[in-house]
């Protein structure tokens, strides 16, 4: 399997450089605008230790919502099912910004993968403590996964964020006008916009997502129930209103960011980082979600094969 895999991601690179259909960086946020859209990373931390890439796969980037899966871990961590009164687990169906069924649900999100339900995961990590402790919550479980310090925030990204995140602004001020926040909205955001702006390679990724798909010497971080639970709504919710369909075409739970991230799971087996900014209609990674498929396909990783 190795030797195949370390044939097969260089062709991959290659064959997505050829296609050159990149998809459009997330404008919406200046400084992910400045992103070049033609850049391509993918690696694969195998069950036996070995870790495998092509591309761009030591170049940082912004994780965005890729974040919302280790800030839930944390939260699960913390109050386990208790989460779950605050935020449902059923695909919304919607874009992740989306108010509709927030108002139509009573300020009860879909799910802890779109805003809404991720401002709340943030609003629990925020009870008793500071914005500052929050997040180094956060960037600590990144560091004991990957047994990398070398995992940082990038604050023009957060300032960015800030500066434009008028939608989110309404979102949280939403779950607050019916008590779905506990703490200061203003607390809520801040560390919000700083959890996104957390910058990883795909490397680092790959590392981090071992606990999640339950890989041999992975660090203890997850309990096994916990762990099936984050691959549950990976493979449900982890790709917004475009989730069934990379359900249907991948057949592994993932998590994609709008900067171009994708955590994929293969449990068991591996545990993917993949890197590409330009997205597609629905705010997940153009060639990025390309190469999930394609991956999964070639090394016949799809978690609804017979054996």
């Amino acid at each position: 399997m190795t030797t195949d895999l370390a044939d097969f991601l260089p062709q991959l690179d290659r064959d997505i450089r050829d296609r050159a259909d990149w998809g459009r960086v997330a404008d919406y946020i200046p400084e992910l605008a400045r992103v070049d859209p033609a850049q391509f990373g993918i690696a694969v931390a195998l069950a036996d230790g070995t870790m495998i890439s092509a591309g761009d796969a030591r170049k940082r980037f912004s994780i965005q919502s890729v974040s919302k899966v280790f800030s839930l871990a944390c939260v699960l961590g913390r109050i386990g099912e208790q989460i779950w009164t605050r935020v449902g687990r059923e695909p919304s169906g919607s874009r992740f910004d989306s108010i509709l069924l927030l108002e139509l649900e009573k300020g009860r999100p879909r799910n802890p993968f779109i805003n809404a339900g991720a401002l709340v995961t943030t609003d629990e990590l925020l009870t008793g403590r500071s914005p500052r402790d929050a997040l180094s919550e956060i960037l600590g479980f990144l560091t004991a996964a990957t047994g990398d310090g070398d995992i940082h925030i990038d604050k023009h990204v957060a300032k960015s964020e800030d500066e434009t995140g008028f939608r989110n602004r309404a979102l949280a001020n939403y779950l607050k006008s019916y008590g779905n926040l506990k703490n200061p909205v203003d607390y809520v955001l801040g560390t919000y916009f700083h959890q996104c702006a957390i910058e990883m390679t795909c490397e680092q990724l790959a590392l981090a997502g071992r606990c999640i798909a339950g890989l041999p010497g992975a660090p203890s971080l997850l309990s096994e129930q916990r762990a099936r639970r984050l691959n549950a709504l990976m493979m449900t919710c982890g790709h917004y209103d475009a989730s069934g369909d990379f359900a249907f075409r991948v057949g592994l739970p993932g998590k994609s960011g709008v900067g171009g991230g994708i955590l994929l799971v293969a449990p068991g087996r591996a545990s993917i980082g993949i890197w590409s900014p330009g997205l597609n209609g629905n705010g997940n990674s153009q060639m990025g979600s390309y190469a999930a498929e394609r991956l999964a396909r070639v090394m016949d990783w799809s978690v609804f094969r017979s054996s």
